[in-house]
């Protein structure tokens, strides 16, 4: 193949992306806008300690293992995966913790503790949500949306009755369980969907199937760790990849992509486009009017998932009992959703989520220090500044106290805050979002902005705000949706080529 393919990005859709394109034959160049690689799955180090800046869950670990398979490799060539068990801890107040085990028979013997007679009632939800969790991976994620006919298919249609979207999760989780940590407990992982449990499909209830029975891993070396293997296989297969090379915009003739142009005057031509950057960035601020698919009015009406503010801190002493995840859930669950969904605010009592890696991982702190990553979920778009960081900050420190006995200010070595403002600075996220576009029922599938443009043919997109959402396993599985898309688009397969070029052995 000669064609010469473009992807801006280099997050995971566009660096899946690149891989399948390149495998095809195809030469494939990423311009990336940071010098640092991953989009939001980037790394720095600081003081000794190296932070992973987003992603800190590892779910899902198939999709992993897949996308490395379908180039010869595997995730073990690229970094040492370890299961954690717990898989996480849940703080409800003091005193009050939940340890989730990773041994499912451990993970019913909790549920009968906390509620007799409910393991019945796990069962049959674990159950259900494996059926979603299936059917979604292997019929409906891999569409590529376009229309509504993409999910005509007989069997689609059949498993689609099974699905749940038009049952919310809130009603879902509570027709099964009464005691309300077993239902906080089922009901977090939607908390940065995009909507309230109560407005999510309980199609989502397949992301409890990835937690609870697939388990929560962590990649030694940390979570930046994948996006090296990824550079790996793709600078393998030839691709090239331009870091600190923002795209100012984008030249076309006829409704044909003819040219990007970088922020400093380097122009490439190129015959097929792909952005996995911010697609409202994309479409509002690099493509011309003529251009544009949508209006600035359609994308001030997207509901988006939530923003963040973050926390990178780096202590110097290690705190005993912590676990590398914990959720504090020591407030008011729906009173906090309320806020970031119903009526945007900063919260007056928030939820929050501390991560510390280097429990399981030496390699990410000093000796006898903690690696610390806070989150606390928020509208986007709020007013950001340093005085409210600083509240939170205080916050978080103080019920972070009341869990360890530990008052990490004295302690910290380090510390960097980031949330809307850097959010749009570093990813120009559209209002500052951190998670893509929300996953209610009317932004589901072919509702979602397209993988294709209808104004420019040969341009297509890949990410967090369309098919099939965000989270790294859908970005990921966006990617290759979008690479077979433009695979049939000029050769008419179906399907992406399945032979496996030979395996990678060099180094990044």
């Amino acid at each position: 193949m000669s064609k010469q393919i473009t992807i801006v990005g280099a997050g995971f859709a566009g660096l899946s992306s690149a891989c399948y394109l390149a495998r095809e034959g195809y030469k494939v160049r990423i311009l990336e806008k940071n010098e640092g690689l991953g989009g939001r799955a980037r790394t720095f180090q600081e003081a000794g300690f190296q932070f992973d800046m987003g992603p800190s869950w590892y779910w899902m670990p198939e999709v992993f293992e897949n996308f490395f398979n379908d180039f010869g490799s595997s995730a073990a060539e690229h970094y040492e995966l370890v299961r954690l068990d717990p898989s996480y801890e849940i703080c409800f107040g003091k005193d009050d913790l939940m340890d989730v085990p990773a041994d499912t028979k451990e993970l019913f013997a909790l549920f009968e503790k906390l509620e007799p007679g409910s393991s019945a009632n796990l069962q049959k939800f674990l159950d259900e949500a494996e059926y979603k969790y299936r059917v979604g991976l292997g019929e409906f994620v891999q569409k590529p949306g376009h229309s509504i006919m993409d999910f005509a298919d007989f069997r689609v249609v059949k498993a689609a009755m099974k699905l749940q979207m038009l049952t919310d999760m809130g009603t879902y989780v509570r027709k099964l369980f009464k005691h309300p940590q077993l239902r906080q407990l089922l009901e977090f992982p939607v908390l940065f969907l995009g909507a309230t449990p109560e407005n999510t499909p309980a199609l989502y209830s397949l992301m409890n199937y990835a937690d609870l029975k697939l388990g929560t891993w962590y990649p030694l070396g940390g979570m930046h760790k994948i996006i090296e293997g990824m550079v790996l296989v793709a600078k393998g297969l030839g691709v090239e990849i331009h870091a600190g090379s923002p795209v100012k915009s984008v030249e076309s003739q006829k409704g044909i992509v003819s040219q990007v142009t970088l922020a400093d005057g380097t122009s490439f031509a190129t015959d097929i486009l792909v952005c996995s950057a911010d697609y409202h960035h994309f479409e509002q601020e690099v493509l011309s009017p003529k251009d544009r698919v949508y209006s600035e009015a359609y994308w001030q009406k997207r509901v988006m998932a939530p923003s963040s503010l973050l926390f990178y801190v780096g202590i110097d002493r290690k705190i005993p009992g912590l676990h590398h995840h914990t959720l504090f859930f020591d407030a008011d669950f729906h009173q906090h959703a309320h806020d970031i969904y119903e009526e945007p605010a900063w919260p007056e009592d928030p939820l929050f989520y501390v991560c510390a890696p280097s429990v399981t991982d030496a390699s990410v702190a000093p000796a006898g220090h903690e690696n610390l990553f806070f989150l606390l979920p928020l509208a986007p778009d709020l007013d950001d500044t340093d005085e409210r960081r600083e509240h939170y900050w205080e916050l978080m420190c103080e019920r972070f106290e009341q869990r360890t006995g530990v008052d990490i200010r004295p302690h910290v070595v380090y510390r960097r805050a980031f949330a809307h403002k850097e959010f749009k600075e570093d990813y120009n996220a559209f209002r500052g979002n951190a998670y893509g576009l929300a996953n209610t029922l009317t932004q589901t599938a072919f509702l979602k902005p397209k993988l294709r443009s209808k104004k420019l043919r040969n341009l297509w997109y890949t990410g967090q705000l369309t098919t099939p959402g965000p989270g790294m396993p859908p970005s990921i599985i966006s990617g290759e949706v979008a690479a077979r898309d433009i695979h049939r688009s000029i050769t008419g397969a179906k399907e992406l080529s399945t032979a496996k070029p030979q395996p990678v052995t060099d180094h990044v």
